[in-house]
């Protein structure tokens, strides 16, 4: 951390996107896999946030976006990985912590995919097929572009992509599907309550379009 604040002058955001992932029950999970899982996601995001914020409070319009799910205590999201869940909204409880202990000084937030996002850990788990039924990356990017663009006063959000995007103004989603002709698999963690925005299917395309 201090080698990029030399380097470049100053340190205006993090983004805590590093993530350890075995989609295991309890019997099949070894402490060496739970150890990682909670090191990279859980203790990964604190403590580099934890070394940013002494930077951060420089900034002006400093930001943390954790890549993490809202903090949905539903049963569902536990009982088929319980330490994968617990690694992941580790990083969410990080994002409802600091936001009010940093209120006013640095904004936390925290950012989700409706649906799989095309990238090497989709590919790894479930196969390249997978691919097709997944947004890219270019949808997280542009959400979290829009993040830092806000005041350091909007904090303590946990923000589904695609909500957040048509909140921002955009209308169409569908250039950030792989494959128009594939309906989209959707993601862990999204809450029941987090509808998609109007006119927004996981659907395929044509179908969607009658």
């Amino acid at each position: 951390m201090d080698a990029c604040v030399a380097r470049f002058g100053g340190l205006d955001i993090v983004v805590n996107n590093a993530s350890a992932i075995a989609l295991t029950g309890t019997l099949e999970t070894p402490a060496k896999r739970f150890d990682l899982m909670q090191q990279v996601n859980a203790r990964g995001s604190y403590m580099v946030s934890q070394a940013a914020i002494p930077h951060l409070l420089k900034a002006q319009n400093p930001h943390v976006l954790m890549l993490s799910p809202p903090l949905d205590m539903k049963p569902k999201w536990f009982a088929p990985h319980t330490a994968y869940s617990m690694a992941k909204f580790g990083m969410s409880m990080c994002v409802l912590g600091m936001a009010a202990e940093f209120a006013g000084k640095i904004a936390f937030n925290a950012l989700w995919p409706r649906t799989a996002i095309a990238t090497s850990a989709i590919a790894n788990t479930f196969g390249a097929d997978a691919m097709r039924h997944c947004r890219k990356p270019d949808i997280l990017a542009d959400a979290a572009h829009a993040v830092f663009q806000k005041p350091k006063s909007f904090s303590g959000n946990f923000l589904i992509d695609d909500v957040f995007l048509w909140g921002e103004g955009v209308r169409d989603f569908d250039p950030y599907r792989m494959d128009p002709s594939a309906e989209l698999y959707p993601d862990f963690f999204v809450p029941d309550d987090a509808v998609p925005p109007p006119g927004v299917t996981l659907d395929a395309v044509g179908a969607a379009r009658g």
